[in-house]
């Protein structure tokens, strides 16, 4: 490889990639604490989270599926409970004990749980609620326990949604309509200033609405109705209410959720606040929260009339990581963040915000995470860039601390799926604002920081975060406008144009240089703004802009050199790449599992190995049952199949199977493919969401969910097959088309993707049969699938 380096008319040797990376020492102020040790995380799935600490200081949170987690420093948590089974530890059997429940939410999906100890007898009170989740047919009721972990025990329903003709009056004694009546979900119980207890609720439907509660019984004073209206209606997206009282500003500020939760769907945290816990509720702009609703002459679900209420504080971004950046991966961000539950500390007035989130490039997989919020000098709470890590001691900065380049991330007040990604300002010595935006900036009381920039007032704070993909501690800004738009920054290190070159070509590579099957991805942008163009010695088969045309399969392979220049400011470098483009191979069977006692393929596929509960754990077992044809392949719900890396390469095939679910949990593999853990393709018998129907399941960026229609049938053999071609995928069920779409995700761009039956990096594996795996290279059609379901070979 030849480097080549130049400032204007000087040359250096490559020699220089040696030379360690030295930056300007930003100035330490010896009264700021240093940096705490590096976090160490474990994560868990609770979606939805509700938060209940008990009398030994222990935090919980409980969420929907009846999932359920705990932690002692919001770092370190640990799942308890996940899934409405009749084994959730939560209950003795929750599928009979909340029969009545079930019964008129014509669902067994538990919705956003909440547990609240009452002062009263000590007790640990769950609000749980089951709906199906596309109408407002809802039930809410409440369970008991003496312990935070259960059983509890019901003690009934408390409110009703959704009621139909003849079905008697909603919980007010009119007609319910659920354009002004709420969708009885989404409950979080609290306690005000002056000891009393109540209820906020609510979602989509008539809005948000909050009831005064008895605190000696749990339950809802009675002669309320549905209780006090505070936001939402006409079906507005607004859901996941959560109250917490600061005593510092004297204020209840609601938390509630906009858009819809799904990865598409723009889930995003805004705040309001009231001197009342039942209201009025206003927003950083001054405007009544009780009067945004969607416009009723507008299609349902509409967000144009309620996207500029609230301020907002966090939605989808991306602090992408650079060719150069420090670290690996994408970089950090969030997708569809929201439902929120809140911890204020009574002795530190320590605030947190923990919720749900997706993640960019990962589809509808979602975790829980924590942010630490302080309040600006207005009087809202600011939210940090980065997750919270156990937190920071540092409360004063020097403002050359503070001086310099940082990726910064505009959250404006729509409501979209589109990931807002970083941009570059910079900081001055002299008060100034550049990059991106322009203005000035000043740094006042401690860690107080204020922005003026393009014609907009903002304050907030800066402080110290833990940056998780250059594994290090950096300074950060957040700050909200008096229109509700929060603004974050997180800082670049200070580097020279010579080091920002060095950094930037010592990071390009390409993963796929090997064997390039598709399209590459040529990074064209750097760190601290370096530009990298290339070159290629063969256009018409990888293009410079990094389209692959593959050769012919009689024209055998290609050898291509791709050749980056890198510049920042007066410093130029190039590097070269040899990669390789295999010949377009004859389509036809890859492989074919029959699953006749053994794991064994027939072809030059190699056999599948066993697994333990992720794709990559051993330890499990399989073994076989009747299949569909001969034998077939069991899987007991802890054990998975590792079938060879790089089964599918390329645009064009075709996937078929047998399976006999003996189960469904959402989420679950049947059958999986992935280039990483970002950009992968999952055959789901049940979805995780919406209707949870059989879903096949693309998490790369744009994702895909090619919805079968129904569930597969327990313990019945149903055939699944799918075609990909090109981006146009077709489904089968039983031979019979399901489900077309296009941009199709191009998933299998690498000769090493990881597959297997039953188990992914995730997820709870599958529990049934598999019988008849066939892979091919090309799109089969209608008839090759009705052959290949018989027990056939076909022959493309």
């Amino acid at each position: 490889m030849t480097i080549r380096w130049s400032r204007r008319i000087a040359t250096v040797t490559a020699a220089s990639l040696a030379l360690p990376l030295t930056a300007a020492a930003a100035g330490a102020d010896p009264r700021t604490p240093p940096d705490p040790a590096p976090p160490t995380f474990t994560d868990v799935e609770v979606h939805d989270p509700s938060l209940v600490t008990t009398e030994a200081g222990e935090h919980w949170v409980f969420g929907s599926h009846l999932a359920a987690a705990k932690t002692d420093d919001f770092v370190q948590w640990e799942q308890t409970a996940n899934h409405v089974t009749p084994d959730n530890p939560l209950f003795e059997d929750v599928t009979t004990e909340l029969a009545e429940t079930f019964e008129w939410a014509e669902t067994d999906t538990l919705w956003a749980a909440d547990v609240h100890r009452l002062e009263s007898d000590g007790r640990y009170y769950m609000y749980y609620n089951a709906c199906e989740g596309s109408s407002p047919r809802s039930a809410l009721g409440v369970a008991v326990a003496d312990d935070v972990d259960g059983p509890y025990e019901d003690l009934g329903i408390i409110l009703r949604s959704g009621h139909r003709e003849g079905e008697g009056p909603a919980e007010d004694g009119t007609t319910y309509d659920a354009h002004v009546h709420p969708n009885a979900v989404d409950p979080d119980t609290f306690y005000d200033a002056e000891g009393d207890l109540w209820m906020v609720y609510g979602s989509f439907s008539g809005g948000i609405f909050i009831l005064a509660m008895d605190e000696e019984t749990g339950l809802p004073e009675p002669g309320q109705g549905y209780g006090t209206h505070l936001v939402g209606g006409n079906h507005s997206r607004i859901e996941g209410p959560a109250m917490m009282y600061d005593p510092d500003t004297e204020y209840y500020y609601l938390f509630t959720s906009f858009g819809g939760l799904t990865a598409d769907e723009g889930y995003n945290m805004r705040v309001m606040r009231s001197t009342s816990p039942d209201g009025p509720y206003e927003d950083a702009a001054g405007d009544p929260m009780s009067e945004v609703r969607s416009d009723p002459d507008l299609p349902i679900f509409d967000d144009a009339s309620i996207e500029g209420a609230g301020t907002k504080l966090m939605g989808n971004y991306l602090f992408q990581r650079e060719v150069g950046d420090p670290g690996e991966g994408i970089g950090d961000g969030r997708v569809s963040p929201g439902h929120n539950t809140v911890h204020r500390d009574p002795e530190t007035g320590q605030m947190l915000l923990i919720f749900h989130s997706r993640f960019p490039q990962q589809g509808e997989r979602h975790q829980v995470r924590v942010r630490e919020m302080r309040m600006n000098a207005d009087g809202w709470p600011v939210v940090a860039p980065y997750r919270y890590a156990g937190g920071h001691d540092a409360t004063s900065f020097l403002r050359k601390q503070v001086v310099g380049d940082y990726r910064f991330v505009v959250h404006d007040k729509a409501i979209t799926p589109e990931i807002r990604e970083a941009t570059t300002v910079t900081l001055h010595q002299d008060g100034s604002v550049s990059g991106t935006v322009d203005g000035r900036w000043r740094l006042s009381d401690q860690n107080r920081l204020h922005l003026r920039v393009d014609g907009a007032e903002y304050d907030g704070v800066v402080s110290r975060e833990w940056d998780p993909t250059g594994q290090r501690w950096i300074t950060t800004f957040s700050v909200v406008g008096d229109q509700g738009v929060p603004l974050w920054g997180s800082a670049l290190e200070p580097m020279t144009d010579q080091e920002i070159v060095d950094a930037v070509v010592a990071d390009l590579d390409l993963p796929t240089a090997d064997a390039v099957v598709a399209d590459l991805e040529l990074p064209t942008t750097g760190t601290h703004g370096a530009t990298v163009a290339w070159t290629s010695s063969a256009p018409d088969v990888v293009a410079p802009t990094g389209e692959v045309t593959r050769p012919g399969a009689d024209d055998g392979d290609a050898t291509v050199t791709l050749t980056a220049e890198v510049t920042s400011g007066d410093v130029t470098a190039t590097t070269t790449f040899a990669v390789t483009v295999p010949a377009e191979p004859e389509p036809g069977l890859v492989a074919r599992y029959a699953f006749d006692g053994d794991l064994a393929s027939t072809g030059d596929a190699a056999t599948g190995t066993v697994t333990g509960t992720r794709v990559d754990t051993t330890g499990g077992q399989v073994s076989y049952t009747d299949g569909a044809h001969g034998q077939g392949l069991v899987l007991d719900g802890s054990s998975g199949v590792r079938l060879p890396d790089g089964l599918i390469t390329g645009h064009d095939y075709s996937v078929s199977l047998w399976l006999a679910p003996e189960a469904r949990t959402p989420f679950t593999t049947a059958f999986f493919g992935a280039r990483d853990t970002t950009s992968w393709t999952s055959l789901l018998p049940q979805a995780g969401w919406g209707e949870g129907n059989s879903l096949l399941w693309s998490g790369t960026d744009p994702y895909y969910d090619g919805d079968l229609g129904t569930r597969l049938p327990l313990g019945e053999w149903s055939h699944v097959a799918y075609t990909v071609a090109a981006g146009e995928v077709t489904i089968y069920l039983d031979g019979e088309v399901v489900h077309t779409g296009s941009d199709f995700p191009d998933v299998f761009t690498t000769a090493d993707g990881v597959f297997a039956l039953g188990v992914n990096w995730w997820d709870a594996p599958y529990r049934g049969a598999v019988d008849d795996l066939q892979v091919y290279l090309g799109a089969l059609d209608a008839d090759q699938v009705a052959a290949v379901g018989a027990g056939e070979v076909a022959e493309l």
